[in-house]
């Protein structure tokens, strides 16, 4: 089955951008470069070598001066003939998918930033890969790392002299000569355009609001930290419907994978991308890092963030990966909507189950897609499907879909669908419409009487979008229970045809009808 609205071959959201790449051997400091840089946390940082695998980008931005992209790669292990050399174990099986996509950033890019250890002095690793960038025919400087201070700055640089390129000394970790890493980073970039003027910036905003805005985490030296925190109680009086989360911006739609490891989300991303922007292998937990893959579709940009396996925390006893875990589950709260991908092969799992239960407690936008469903026997299906349905009984609004990132089966309504959850998160209801809404409910179905009392319901509001918040004023809200909850709430989403976004009903206690 084609994918639906199938893009041309694609373009990251920073296309417009010039590009630096970041390459050099394992365990150079490139992420902890990158994260100093973009002025956040986004890549995995550890001492062990081999974190990083697939390739990022952010943005590079000061007030008054020229923004650009960068791109933080996997280690590279070449040997003296420009061919693939065993890596270490973090990437070991990997070097020659970690080497396409460096290829591939280079290719990109305006200039290219090989990173070295100024601890470590010159390796071999280092001058083959020297080597094969100066075939590149692009503008080269020589990043040397972990150079702490100017008082030793001539005597680490020594060495990379022969690599016959510029150089600079820096500390990643503590923003040694980033500035002006910075600056020698414009220097390499084509010149810009001929185009009116813009602002530089009027002072309102600091050096630190300058960060990636869609990863707007502050820097600092811990990595993987925070986890996600469900979004805090409401105010107690009503308010004008506002929005939460991700504003709405129609021709923007960011989608978040998550799922158990080897559930197929990167080939996902692939397939729905329509490139081969993200390593796959049968290795579980092969993604690490949450990569944002963007891609221009009509005239709307669709942003995948692709994350690493979310395994049950009893059993993560790696710090690298309760890191990933950790970006995983906050990259829900920055996306418009969550695709939860579930292997079919596996069937419904307890991880699986307590995922769903901490997105639909989340009230966070998200469907089901079953994976690899292609391997299923056809006399298997029926089964199959009513365990994945008994899975959302409690949140049978959540659209369940069946597909292959293999065969392309399935794939057509997924996008279509994401937009219609997204959409339906921002709907707004007018006073009138929500005043006829109660009417209706309490005809239909009066509350029932609880302690020899029938609720009163006084009126009705809509307290915020994204997802749509409804609070009901009654004169005793502990008398309402929860089967007539869930009435009322398969009743408005009826009405106001929320068929598939998430929504909140809330009953507060008031002794006074409204204008009273």
């Amino acid at each position: 089955m084609p994918i639906a609205q199938p893009p041309a071959p694609s373009a990251p959201v920073t296309t417009h951008l010039p590009k630096i790449a970041l390459v050099g051997r394992p365990n150079v400091g490139k992420s902890t470069l990158f994260n100093r840089l973009i002025r956040a946390n986004r890549a995995i940082t550890h001492d062990r070598p081999g974190v990083t695998r697939d390739r990022m980008e952010g943005q590079v931005r000061s007030r008054g001066k020229r923004t650009f992209a960068i791109v933080d790669t996997g280690g590279i292990t070449l040997d003296a003939h420009a061919a693939v050399a065993e890596g270490p174990e973090g990437i070991r099986g990997f070097e020659a998918e970690i080497l396409r996509q460096a290829e591939a950033a280079m290719a990109e890019a305006a200039g290219i930033c090989l990173v070295v250890d100024g601890r470590d002095g010159l390796t071999p690793f280092d001058e083959h890969l020297a080597a094969h960038l100066r075939r590149a025919g692009k503008p080269v400087l020589v990043v040397v790392n972990k150079v702490d201070g100017a008082e030793r700055e001539d005597e680490m640089l020594a060495e990379f002299h022969a690599l016959g390129f510029p150089l600079l000394p820096v500390s990643a970790a503590h923003g040694h000569n980033v500035r002006v890493l910075e600056d020698e980073m414009r220097d390499m970039l084509p010149e810009e355009p001929d185009e009116p003027d813009k602002p530089g910036g009027d002072g309102e905003e600091e050096e630190a609001d300058n960060a990636d805005p869609d990863h707007a985490d502050d820097f600092g030296p811990a990595q993987g930290q925070d986890d996600a925190e469900d979004e805090g109680a409401e105010s107690g009086a009503p308010a004008p419907a506002e929005a939460k989360g991700p504003a709405y911006d129609p021709t923007h739609l960011r989608l978040a994978m998550l799922g158990r490891p080897n559930a197929g989300k990167s080939s996902l991303v692939n397939a729905l991308s329509g490139q081969q922007r993200m390593i796959v292998s049968d290795v579980a937990g092969t993604t690490r890092d949450s990569v944002d893959v963007s891609f221009e579709s009509g005239d709307r940009t669709i942003t995948f963030v692709d994350t690493a396996g979310v395994r049950r925390r009893s059993r993560i006893t790696d710090s690298v990966e309760r890191f990933s875990v950790n970006a995983s589950l906050k990259s829900t709260t920055k996306a418009h909507v969550t695709l939860l991908v579930l292997d079919a092969l596996q069937g419904v799992t307890q991880q699986d189950k307590r995922l769903v239960d901490l997105l639909d407690e989340r009230k966070t936008p998200f469907m089901v897609l079953v994976n690899k469903i292609d391997l299923v026997p056809r006399k298997l299906m029926p089964d199959l499907e009513a365990s994945f349905k008994g899975m959302l009984e409690f949140c049978p609004h959540v659209p369940l879909l069946y597909v292959s990132a293999k065969s392309g089966k399935g794939l057509g309504p997924v996008l279509p669908m994401a937009e219609r959850i997204r959409a339906e998160c921002h709907v707004r209801v007018g006073t009138g419409q929500l005043n006829r809404a109660m009417e209706e409910v309490l005809t239909r179905h009066q509350p029932p009487v609880v302690r020899r009392v029938r609720p009163k319901f006084f009126y009705l509001t809509q307290a915020e979008t994204n997802p749509p918040t409804f609070v009901f004023f009654v004169n005793d809200a502990d008398r309402i229970q929860t089967p007539y909850a869930r009435y009322v709430e398969k009743a408005l989403r009826r009405m106001f045809r929320i068929e598939h976004a998430p929504m909140r009903v809330r009953f507060r206690s008031s002794h006074k009808k409204k204008g009273e």
